[in-house]
């Protein structure tokens, strides 16, 4: 039985812990005033007012916007992806809303770690001795600090947003743009944030849960790595080492970092991040990991930027035309990263000029507000198929089941829950909405299990306590034969069938209810709670059970 006293000592101790180990660290060091004398040097009152006012706004959107006020553990998410440049409200609020309060915590933890880094290197204040402050606008500590840092964090979350491959949803390529500043100018820090992160959000787990009782059981799962939205990662990050160039390239070379510690923290940085899970998907529920492409490709952009940053500025091309045109050697790099950026956010030009098509929806659809909801099997995934390509023997012409979402209005065409994950929960909610709103649509599988052979299901969709069927199976047909007859089970809006045949000659029956039996060709069938039965000339066999969710 849990205790929850124990529990509360448990989080005491744990806060306790943190708390003894600062104040023995503080007396230890004994820092008189040096730590806020370093702060103050490059923050206003010594704190990073761009990183907090960031984590607010990222925060209020989950909250206000998502509805995760009411709704922690399920805000709204379909509307605030950025599906199309015709649907503008999506491409807005993607990089700053979430799936899940999960998801979310992990992108603040992570913003609270690199944010004030790449604040640091910038600074509200001028490095230069003598420079003023208040000059101008620009060089104004206030401005900087509650104005430019928020705004161009704005700018680069749209960005990730807009030029990433598929309707993203989520801070993290605002997040890699944070960690590219921070790399180029503090590479081996920025590492130690990496790992900061972690272990804060270790902390907070043990906070939240500090006994936890586990077990094998069964789950639906995809790969790790399928949930990755590499690209809009991989944007980011280009984002902040181009902005962080800006800054690190006006410094002295004496105070730039070392190619050594630039490729290290890069790598590092990439490798533990996961940069290097490049995928693609087959269709269904297939999906390919091109591992050692990845980690090639993490390497090589880790030795790019070392380059570019430690660049002399000698000129390694020059016209004979008065040097008109001249290339210096870290300019070679910069172009080299940006045509990588161009390759990786390039492709998502033309997918986020499509939006949905008019034609009829797959199955009967329920309609809520300019939402469709349907359940279909084994078609054309409208979300890829925009535009037909093959590469490396895989194609963008696949093919998807399961609960589809679309919205013309919103240039929304989505699989908003797999046929796998519909078959292994048998029940699941599809929200939808907008600013303001939002409604649910609960999809709902039942089905048999035949002995050696196939599944027969039904789909509904459930909405305002009103239930339809918008699916049935293939019927499945149980492996043993029976006095020479195959028994199968048919799914219909009405309910479940058998169905006997023998020969050319078949006949069928409602599956019988609960303690109840039918007889059909002298078979006799036989419901005991879960499992069906046949008996047939004294023999007994389990034909069937009734599907079962976890």
């Amino acid at each position: 039985m849990e205790i929850p006293g124990v529990l509360t000592v448990q989080r005491a101790a744990l806060l306790a812990a943190f708390v003894l180990a600062l104040v023995v660290v503080f007396f230890t060091d004994r820092p008189a005033g040096r730590w806020g004398t370093a702060l103050r040097r490059r923050f206003v009152l010594g704190v990073p007012w761009g990183s907090l006012i960031t984590l607010v706004g990222v925060l209020a959107v989950y909250l206000f916007v998502q509805g995760g006020l009411h709704h922690w553990n399920r805000p709204l998410t379909i509307p605030f992806r950025a599906w199309s440049y015709f649907y503008p409200l999506g491409v807005v609020t993607a990089a700053f809303s979430h799936n899940g309060p999960g998801h979310l915590i992990g992108n603040l933890t992570a913003t609270a770690m690199f944010a004030p880094v790449a604040e640091y290197a910038w600074g509200h204040f001028p490095r230069e001795r003598g420079s003023t402050s208040f000059g101008s606008w620009r060089t104004n500590p206030y401005v900087r600090a509650f104005l430019i840092v928020p705004l161009v964090v704005f700018v680069a979350a749209i960005l990730t947003a807009a030029f990433a491959l598929g309707p993203i949803i989520g801070f993290s390529g605002a997040v890699f743009a944070f960690a590219g500043f921070a790399l180029v100018n503090y590479p081996l820090v920025t590492v130690i944030a990496l790992v900061g992160s972690r272990a804060t959000r270790v902390v907070y787990n043990a906070l939240q849960t500090p006994q936890l009782t586990a077990s094998g059981h069964p789950a639906y799962i995809t790969p790790w790595w399928a949930d990755i939205a590499i690209q809009g990662h991989a944007l980011g990050l280009f984002i902040g080492v181009f902005l962080g160039l800006v800054v690190v390239r006006n410094r002295p070379s004496a105070e730039r970092p070392s190619a050594l510690k630039l490729w290290t923290g890069v790598l590092l940085f990439g490798i533990q991040q996961s940069m290097w899970a490049v995928y693609w998907f087959r269709g269904g529920e297939t999906y390919v990991l091109y591992r050692a492409v990845g980690v090639a490709l993490v390497v090589t952009v880790a030795v790019i930027i070392a380059v570019t940053v430690v660049a002399s500025d000698r000129y390694i091309l020059r016209d004979t035309l008065g040097g008109a045109f001249a290339v210096r050697r870290w300019q070679t790099g910069a172009a080299c990263l940006i045509l990588v950026a161009a390759a990786i956010s390039g492709p998502a030009v033309p997918y986020n000029l499509y939006t949905a098509t008019d034609g009829d929806l797959p199955g009967d659809e329920i309609s809520v507000g300019d939402y469709e909801v349907t359940y279909a099997e084994n078609v054309t995934n409208g979300m890829t198929a925009a535009f037909e390509l093959s590469a490396l023997g895989e194609t963008t012409a696949v093919k998807t089941s399961g609960v589809i979402v679309r919205s013309r209005e919103r240039g929304i065409w989505t699989t908003a829950v797999t046929r796998g994950r519909l078959a292994f929960d048998g029940q699941t909610a599809v929200r939808v909405g907008g600013l303001g709103w939002r409604d649910t649509v609960y999809t709902v599988r039942d089905g048999w299990v035949t002995t050696q052979g196939g599944t027969a299901y039904r789909v509904f969709l459930s909405h305002n306590n009103t239930a339809r069927v918008v699916h049935t199976s293939e019927p499945a047909t149980a492996g043993p034969v029976i006095g020479g007859r195959n028994i199968s089970i048919e799914a219909a809006a009405q309910g479940f069938y058998l169905r006997v045949k023998q020969g050319n000659e078949s006949v069928a029956a409602r599956l019988p209810e609960n303690n109840q039996t039918v007889t059909l060709d002298g078979l006799t069938f036989a419901r005991e709670k879960q499992n069906l039965f046949v008996e047939y000339d004294e023999t007994r066999v389990k034909i069937a059970k009734r599907e079962q969710y976890q």
